[in-house]
């Protein structure tokens, strides 16, 4: 699809640039796996333009200043995506983008996984599924204990809604009212192996949420627009935590990966990654 010269949204805010950062998190992390014979493209390509939203035009961050006490907190849970994560790092200046190429090399700072001790912009430690939301929630519940104005983000995989200990923190972040806290669930219905439908089915997964005692709202998770407008309406309800389905596409971008099982975790051959290269960059003109 050919993006548009120009979108606007609120003022100040161009969704183009926003599209263009997503284009580039696509690159890097494709060449990334490619380099590294490891990684999970298929929601690298997903979360692409969910990371390019929340970076470009949402979070309150400083790349020169990544431990501000003030700024805006993003966990990416599905950690396993970390080549999405590093690529939009350092294409926001928290680090340089020559670190990319030493993408889970040994002794490299970026690790398969994201390790906080390691990367400057990264708040918590996850790979293990089902992590990232209880994180949030203790991090939600900090800013209203000490009267922060900061919110929390976390991305979680829809797969990864399978593991329980994800409802015991929506309990939680219902029953201490964290309107500052929203959970951004990746809708693509796949995840390793099969659907996941086929697996454990989620549906009516908006309902799901609200049953929780969530706001929620659902948005074309490609969308860079509604993305950006949807992020920056949270609170949705006062006294309510957030919760946005973004409906996408695994391997976004690439027509012989999108929607294919096979790429949740599967490294393109040579070919492959000129073949995708090429087609995103023909999207992205």
């Amino acid at each position: 699809m050919r993006m548009p010269d120009r979108l606007q949204t609120e003022p100040g805010i161009d969704c183009a640039a926003g599209a263009r950062l997503a284009h580039r998190i696509r690159r890097d992390s494709l060449q990334m796996v490619h380099a590294a014979h490891l990684g999970h493209p298929g929601g690298d390509l997903s979360i692409a333009d969910i990371l390019a939203a929340l970076y470009w035009g949402v979070l309150r961050i400083d790349p020169l200043n990544p431990r501000l006490p003030d700024r805006d907190r993003f966990i990416l849970s599905k950690g396993h995506c970390s080549g999405a994560l590093y690529a939009t790092l350092a294409e926001t200046g928290f680090f340089p983008r020559e670190r990319l190429a030493g993408y889970m090399k040994p002794l490299s700072m970026l690790n398969g996984h994201p390790d906080r001790n390691k990367v400057p912009g990264v708040e918590a430690n996850t790979g293990p599924l089902g992590h990232g939301l209880p994180i949030g929630v203790g991090a939600a519940k900090a800013a209203k204990i000490t009267g922060a104005v900061w919110k929390t983000f976390v991305l979680t995989g829809d797969g990864e809604l399978q593991e329980g200990s994800n409802w015991e923190a929506a309990m939680a972040a219902s029953q201490f009212r964290l309107d500052n806290l929203t959970v951004i669930v990746d809708r693509n219905r796949l995840q390793q192996g099969d659907e996941t439908e086929r697996t454990i089915g989620l549906e009516p997964l908006a309902d799901r949420w609200r049953a929780f005692g969530w706001a929620v709202k659902e948005v074309d998770g490609h969308d860079m627009d509604s993305l950006i407008r949807t992020f920056r309406d949270v609170p949705f309800e006062a006294g309510l935590p957030n919760c946005v389905i973004a409906h996408t596409h695994k391997g976004r971008g690439v027509s012989f990966m999108e929607d294919r099982v096979e790429w949740h975790h599967r490294v393109p051959t040579a070919e492959e990654l000129a073949a995708a290269l090429a087609e995103l960059d023909e999207a992205g003109r």
